[in-house]
């Protein structure tokens, strides 16, 4: 017998009460998000007519009403960091939901009071996937209400694995930065972009430079315009600094900055050549290239005093 196979009827997960009753303005919001329009779930009425005592929950909900907030700490029992710390150790570090079997008893009315208690059915062992070598852990969920009786029974199974290592050649290409939108009205700028010139839309009527690029020059209303080369010149008008939520085509500590031109117009771009706690309202900036791609080169900007 193995150290898992210790673990077959242990319980992980003590009796747990949901932190909230059986509620209508919860079953509304999932049966407005599943599309589902059962009149027994919102009317009262409705689900009387059906012989039920008023409205009842819909039967998949019934996980929900256990599950803790997004913020809040959930203390499982001594097995179940016991049997962490065993897949830790193993090098079993990741993890994937693999099948859910649910045995409704009865439906849930409002005002019901939900517990859960978890218990490791079995574990097998080790297995190849082609996730990486794992094992699959099969735990019994009993959901029970307020006055003990069982309402559902559910078989959840985990897979934890420990993820192959790949080659540089099985690696996944670096995401490719998001396309901007373009269309007819700021065509001209990208392509302006990819060839590492910094244009600015203006005016042909009364020659005021615009940016974002636009169809109609909004002092004069001429819709006739041709462009300027910017000097690659200009300062920190604001700034953010972006950690969350991230995308794998960047860095981060991802700077956002709006750059005031020498010209006077403004451009959403990044810094690079700075850290975060170097950057400065005001501070003084030159025009650099970013070659995101074969089919994407944009302006940033770095430090004066770097360039």
């Amino acid at each position: 017998m193995t150290a898992y196979e210790d673990f077959a009827g242990r319980e992980i997960v003590p009796p747990r009460e949901g932190p909230d009753p059986v509620n209508v303005p919860m079953i509304r919001h999932w049966a407005e998000a599943m599309g589902d329009r059962n009149p027994v779930y919102l009317d009262d009425e409705a689900a009387r007519a059906t012989g039920r005592p008023g409205i009842v929950a819909p039967a998949s909900m019934t996980q929900a009403w256990t599950m803790r907030g997004f913020a809040a700490s959930v203390a499982n029992g001594q097995a179940a960091e016991e049997l962490n710390a065993l897949f830790e150790k193993d090098g079993f570090t990741s993890v994937v939901a693999t099948d859910s079997e649910f045995e409704f008893r009865r439906e849930l009315v409002v005002g019901d009071r939900v517990s859960v208690r978890e218990v490791v059915e079995s574990i097998s062992p080790e297995k190849s996937t082609a996730l990486g070598v794992g094992r699959f852990v099969t735990t019994v969920r009993t959901y029970t209400d307020q006055d003990g009786e069982v309402v559902a029974v559910q078989r959840w199974r985990l897979l934890r694995f420990r993820p192959k290592n790949r080659t540089p050649e099985q690696r996944e290409p670096k995401a490719l930065r998001p396309r901007p939108a373009m269309n007819q009205d700021n065509a001209f700028w990208f392509e302006a972009a990819r060839e590492h010139r910094l244009v600015i839309q203006r005016c042909a009527g009364c020659a005021t430079l615009r940016h974002p690029p636009g169809p109609c020059c909004p002092h004069c209303g001429s819709f006739e315009w041709d462009v300027a080369e910017a000097s690659g010149g200009g300062h920190v008008y604001s700034y953010v600094v972006a950690h969350h939520p991230r995308h794998p085509a960047f860095e981060y500590p991802l700077i956002v900055a709006v750059v005031e031109l020498d010209e006077g117009t403004r451009l959403v771009t990044n810094l690079v050549g700075v850290e975060p706690g170097g950057v400065e309202i005001g501070m003084p900036v030159v025009l650099d290239w970013l070659d995101a791609d074969p089919d994407l080169s944009l302006p940033v900007f770095r430090p004066q005093e770097n360039s």
